[in-house]
């Protein structure tokens, strides 16, 4: 997928970011724009305009970090709507609680890789 950022850089509430590719021979788009950002806490996005996606439609996900013991907590949520009609429709009631799954699941093992990769990190378990 290639990603095109704003001048905001998806980093201020009001950036805009669009996604777009080939998927099996499918194009694929998406516009996206920062709703909230409360730096380091919390960060939500939203899909605007008119997803091209094989099984969401428009959805609103972000990730929220609180304090937790001698650690943090981590949260990272996605609210969707299935496509439609057609074949994504179909396919969304198949495949769209999976596929919400992965993106959270994606978001969280960047987080993690994030937290291991910084020098100054301690993680307690």
């Amino acid at each position: 997928m290639k990603t095109e950022l704003d001048e905001g850089q998806g980093q201020k509430v009001g950036s805009r970011m669009r996604l777009s590719g080939r998927v099996f021979g499918v194009e694929l788009s998406v516009e996206e724009m920062v709703t909230e950002r409360i730096p380091p806490r919390r960060k939500v996005w939203e899909s605007t305009g008119a997803p091209k996606l094989l099984v969401i439609g428009h959805y609103r996900m972000g990730f929220e970090l609180s304090p937790h013991g001698n650690g943090s907590m981590l949260r990272v949520f996605i609210e969707y709507e299935l496509p439609e009609s057609g074949l994504a429709l179909w396919l969304g009631r198949l495949f769209g609680q999976r596929y919400a799954r992965w993106c959270t699941r994606q978001m969280v093992d960047d987080t993690v890789k994030n937290f291991e990769a910084s020098p100054t990190t301690q993680r307690s378990i």
